[in-house]
């Protein structure tokens, strides 16, 4: 149980469980095991996750398909203050709590500040369809994005759910010249004292797929690998081709299988773009 000062006394003398359960706010999403809201307490905004335990039907599902389940809010708990501590922006935890031995049924939450002021990156781009941005723009944000990821794999952190979505943009920074990111939803994040290639390459190709129908060039995805890797471009496409190939195919995999479903736009057309 982890409780700072502000919210442990907005729920002084109640059960820290029973008070979290009760929270009332803006939902932003809600499934069978889990809910996300966002909530104020004496003029401060907060986001909570509660997740009331996925069963064992879920659990079995994802590890039938070799998925690791999601068991509660420890993952995101762990990975926001792990990636604070390296220096990473990602929400600031102001409580977690864990009660149960169950899996199926176990019952936690954790509440972050909100990151106010911000814009996602798939909310900022989406008029780049309509409305180029200026080249300086452009290239200002993909280094942001391929530093911040770098950044975030550096310190053995994995998201697993690694979307543009997931990646908020400082709006003031950004009006001042500054690409300033932070992530989100790091419910199925891991860390890793290193990060295996296969986890790596999904991350980075659950990426590129969020930015496949946007007007992006091989130059930009090119830049991106430099920017990425730290290193000179001749040097990271002779030693990585394969992985590069590999992120490519599994993102493109990806967006067809969201073309079949309807998720994505369609504009992409393989071999053309980034």
């Amino acid at each position: 149980m982890y409780l700072r000062d502000d919210i442990a006394r907005a729920w002084r003398g109640q059960d820290p469980f029973a008070a979290a359960a009760a929270l009332e706010g803006e939902v932003f999403r809600a499934v069978a095991d889990r809910r996300t809201l966002r909530f104020a307490v004496a003029g401060r905004r907060y986001f909570a996750k509660i997740h009331e335990g996925a069963g064992w039907r879920e659990i079995v599902k994802n590890l039938v398909t070799l998925r690791l389940p999601v068991l509660g809010a420890r993952n995101e708990f762990a990975a926001c203050r792990h990636l604070a501590a390296h220096g990473v922006a990602a929400p600031t935890v102001a409580a977690f709590g864990e009660r149960g031995w169950n899996p199926a049924r176990r019952f936690s939450f954790v509440i972050c500040d909100a990151l106010e002021d911000r814009v996602s990156l798939e909310d900022l781009t989406a008029a780049w369809l309509e409305a180029p941005p200026p080249p300086v723009a452009k290239r200002r944000l993909i280094d942001a994005v391929a530093r911040f990821a770098r950044a975030m794999h550096g310190a053995g952190v994995v998201h697993r759910d690694f979307y543009v979505c997931h990646l908020l943009l400082d709006r003031a920074a950004w009006a001042d010249g500054e690409a300033r990111l932070a992530v989100i939803d790091l419910h199925r994040a891991q860390i890793r004292r290193r990060i295996p290639q296969r986890w790596l390459r999904r991350d980075l190709a659950a990426l590129l797929f969020s930015v496949l129908d946007l007007p992006l060039t091989r130059r930009d995805w090119l830049r991106f690998l430099r920017v990425y890797r730290d290193a000179p471009l001749r040097d990271v496409l002779a030693a990585e081709t394969p992985l590069w190939g590999a992120v490519r195919r599994r993102a493109e995999a990806l967006y067809a299988k969201g073309r079949r479903k309807g998720l994505v736009q369609g504009r992409y057309r393989p071999g053309v773009g980034p």
